[in-house]
């Protein structure tokens, strides 16, 4: 029995080790401050043994041009600080504005800078390797956004190669808003913003709770929906080298990527 003031002496052990819980993939995300959707989002879609790690930028909760911009300050401060002793396979900075806003070349040069050892990643990237995977040429867009980011986000993705026939937003400003939308309205906004000719429907922001409804706005509509989170978390998956079709989030998990 211990008692105060004696010494410990634990006895030598050979203990059994392993590769971790977490030895498929370990994935990590640079998530703004205000985002209450994209964390729920990555640990639903998770495949069995895969990490998700977790770091935020301190952001305002405003979201204009402006506001956005100021994110890559602290780009690489943020990416050094998920794990760097596990070293993960992928880090993606999760906003879909603010990677259109900043670039996505630019905010990748930053990530690798605080983690030389990953693979750096964007939001943006994710949704573009996501309509090229579903073969994708005309969308229409659906997002919380004012529109001064609405004709940035038209303006990328008619820049990358798409044809935009329609994106409209909910003219909200601060990403708590965007958080506190229902899953339920995202299927009724879907339904209105849709058109006969496109191939797909893409429902912008890393900070909405459009992900869970993926599957039923696909039966509703019959045409693949692509969200930020989802198609961020498909193209992460592919590049740590996870195939797996994770059910429940839509088409897009059906498939690999493309060159």
């Amino acid at each position: 029995m211990f008692k105060p003031g004696e010494k410990i002496k634990s006895k030598k052990r050979n203990p059994e080790m392993d590769k971790g819980r977490h030895w498929r993939a370990k994935l990590g995300f640079i998530l703004m401050s205000t985002d209450l959707a994209a964390e729920s989002d990555f640990f639903d879609m998770a495949p069995k043994d895969v990490a998700v790690h977790i770091t935020r930028l301190k952001t305002d909760d405003y979201t204009t041009n402006e506001t956005l911009s100021r994110h890559i300050e602290y780009m690489a401060d943020a990416a050094s600080r998920i794990q760097p002793d596990t070293k993960p396979n992928v880090i993606s900075y999760s906003c879909t504005s603010g990677s259109i806003v900043i670039g996505e070349e630019i905010i990748k040069k930053e990530i690798k800078k605080g983690a030389p050892y990953s693979i750096p990643m964007t939001l943006v990237t994710g949704v573009i390797d996501a309509l090229k995977a579903l073969k994708i040429k005309k969308i229409v867009v659906g997002t919380p956004y004012l529109d001064e980011i609405n004709i940035k986000e038209a303006e990328f993705l008619y820049e990358k190669g798409f044809s935009v026939l329609n994106i409209q937003g909910l003219n909200l400003t601060k990403g708590i808003e965007f958080g506190t939308v229902t899953p339920d309205y995202w299927i009724k906004f879907a339904e209105e913003i849709d058109e006969d000719d496109a191939d797909a429907i893409f429902l912008s922001c890393g900070g909405i709770r459009s992900t869970e409804v993926i599957d039923k706005i696909e039966q509703k509509i019959g045409k693949p929906v692509i969200t930020s989170n989802q198609a961020q978390m498909w193209s992460c998956l592919r590049r740590a080298g996870v195939k797996d079709n994770v059910l429940g989030f839509g088409k897009l998990f059906n498939y690999q990527l493309t060159n």
